[in-house]
């Protein structure tokens, strides 16, 4: 299952979309609480208007839940190449030729309704993913069997080494007693969830919900006793409790981003570079997209025509950085960017020369209005953005005027977070702004078999996850294919499927590549310790990833302050 989130940008789908956790305190409105409460109760603004009551983790539209209600098997570090954290599983091998995954389960864990937890719920979880394409977001093949309470084996039929961290790290395992019966798992909104998470749901209301620490959690009662989720208008409203002093982690934009520690006493910040901030394009006109952006010339001539230095400096206060077009870290893969690729680098300057000449040779003609038009359709484009993301508004807003040198007219549309996210799930959309996310694991594999596999799309007004490009390439899915039963240590023969899946990534551009995000957050260091740092990045610091978040909200403990 893959999980899309927020930065309060970055990765915001399927997480709740403003990411920010706070210290409650009674001034943030909801039911007042003890001084003592307030020391463990942390608050996360989410997206502007109503909350919808959904914690269906398999959703494109959940709330929250993945690492916090519902657990993986183990937790994989995506930025550091270290040893995966035992979660409801305990150990698992492979074997010899890769084609089994033995997995060995914690015992005596129990769901939050106070049913045993097993390996037939892990079994049941796997083939609902398999009979549920759209909840498959990892392409998912293997057939997963149980021997006793706490063994099971996954066999797969063919070598299948790189599905290990997809099916143990990012597959959260649901209740065979709760889920077995629902008509739609896929999308059926999960109004009670039970999980064996360390939180459980409390309360929900329209305007913020509220998980407590589980106290029969196999891991101990986690020291955060509360987690309550408030809905705010947009960045600024969250960079406004920050200021208060109500707010205790903020993934996401802030004024004066560089003297955090000045402005907000009491408070440090942390920014990694991760996810890649693009421009999503409904691409495959085969599988139902419409619109001029379903050209690969429109496409390019986009990129071309970014200016990513002022788009930097002017939506992301500089914290971004260079992108490959061939979608890989320029900074965590650089051993393995393929030294194929037309361009290592996206120009961080616009081409308006090399964007014109694209779209002439392509066809088009430019009209007495400036716009390029072909066979009499314009070249103009909507591009959709979430209400209240102030940076990626910003964004937008330069990249359309940036555009228009070049004869192109987008219009920015800004709607809520759920009907964004809807149109994106659905296809419904010519362009749209968000991120392309990481894997489980430190290799450019996995946000390739997640955004570029055709395993993973749908037809137009069908849900894809999350490959919500529609793209689809014989080549790629080959290289995937391969790479899947290699051994990754074996870095010689992995390199040439590594090549092709960039090089026919750049050539199509699907995901028109803007700026690798500087993903930042900013956390209360004085009302809380545990937080990482770039000494100790014991996981990926977003309040919007998952189950990264749950580790860190794991790892923080009250100073009392």
């Amino acid at each position: 299952m893959f999980l899309k989130a927020r930065h309060s940008s970055r990765l915001r789908g399927a997480t709740a979309a403003l990411a920010a956790v706070a210290l409650l305190a009674t001034a943030c409105g909801g039911p007042s609480s003890s001084a003592d409460d307030n020391k463990t109760t942390l608050l996360l603004p989410g997206t502007a208007g109503d909350f919808q009551l959904n914690f269906n983790p398999f959703s494109p539209t959940l709330l929250e839940g993945p690492g916090s209600i519902f657990e993986p098997l183990f937790f994989f570090n995506n930025i550091r190449n270290v040893e995966p954290r035992p979660r409801l599983g305990r150990s698992f091998e492979w074997n010899a030729d890769g084609t089994r995954l033995d997995v060995e389960l914690r015992d005596g864990v129990k769901w939050s309704d106070g049913q045993p937890f097993s390996a037939k719920d892990v079994v049941f979880t796997l083939d609902m993913i398999t009979e549920n394409p759209s909840m498959n977001g990892t392409g998912y093949k293997g057939t997963a069997t149980a021997s006793d309470d706490t063994h099971l084996s996954i066999s797969f039929p063919e070598p299948s080494y790189m599905e290990g961290p997809q099916i143990l790290g990012k597959t959260v395992i649901v209740p065979e007693h709760k889920w077995k019966d629902l008509a739609n798992p896929a999308n059926d909104a999960m109004k009670e969830p039970v999980g064996t998470g360390p939180f459980m749901l409390e309360e929900f209301k329209a305007q913020s919900f509220t998980l407590k620490a589980n106290p029969n959690y196999w891991g101990g009662e986690p020291a955060v006793k509360k987690i309550r989720y408030v809905a705010l208008s947009g960045n600024q409203a969250v960079a406004d409790a920050l200021k208060a002093g109500k707010v205790d982690w903020q993934s996401g934009p802030v004024p004066d981003i560089a003297d955090v520690e000045k402005n907000y006493p009491g408070y440090k910040a942390i920014t990694v570079p991760m996810n890649q901030t693009a421009l999503f394009t409904c691409s495959n006109a085969a599988l139902g997209c419409h619109g001029t952006q379903t050209d690969v010339a429109v496409r390019k001539a986009i990129y071309y025509g970014i200016g990513r230095t002022q788009v930097n400096a002017l939506a992301f206060e500089n914290t971004s950085s260079e992108i490959s077009p061939g979608a890989g870290l320029l900074e965590r893969d650089k051993d393995v960017i393929s030294s194929k690729l037309q361009e290592k680098v996206a120009p961080m300057q616009p081409d308006e020369a090399k964007a014109t000449q694209l779209l002439e040779a392509a066809g088009y003609t430019k009209g007495g209005d400036g716009v390029y038009a072909k066979d009499g359709k314009p070249l103009t484009m909507t591009l959709k953005v979430v209400a209240g993301w102030t940076d990626y508004i910003t964004a937008v807003d330069t990249i359309a005027q940036q555009l228009q040198k070049i004869g192109i007219k987008v219009t920015a549309q800004q709607l809520s977070w759920n009907e964004w996210a809807d149109a994106r799930g659905r296809g419904n959309f010519e362009l749209l702004i968000d991120s392309i996310s990481q894997g489980p694991a430190p290799d450019p594999y996995y946000n390739a078999s997640y955004f570029f596999s055709t395993s993973t799309t749908a037809k137009v007004g069908e849900t894809a996850n999350p490959n919500f490009a529609r793209f689809s390439s014989p080549a790629v899915d080959a290289a995937l294919a391969a790479l899947k039963g290699m051994d990754p240590k074996d870095t010689a023969a992995r390199q040439p499927h590594l090549d092709t899946i960039q090089t026919e990534i750049e050539k199509s551009i699907p995901y028109i590549p803007v700026l690798t995000a500087g993903t930042t957050s900013e956390y209360n260091a004085k009302k809380f310790t545990g937080w990482p740092s770039k000494e100790d990045l014991y996981a990926f610091p977003a309040l919007w990833a998952r189950p990264e978040a749950s580790e860190i909200i794991m790892k923080l403990k009250p100073t009392n302050q």
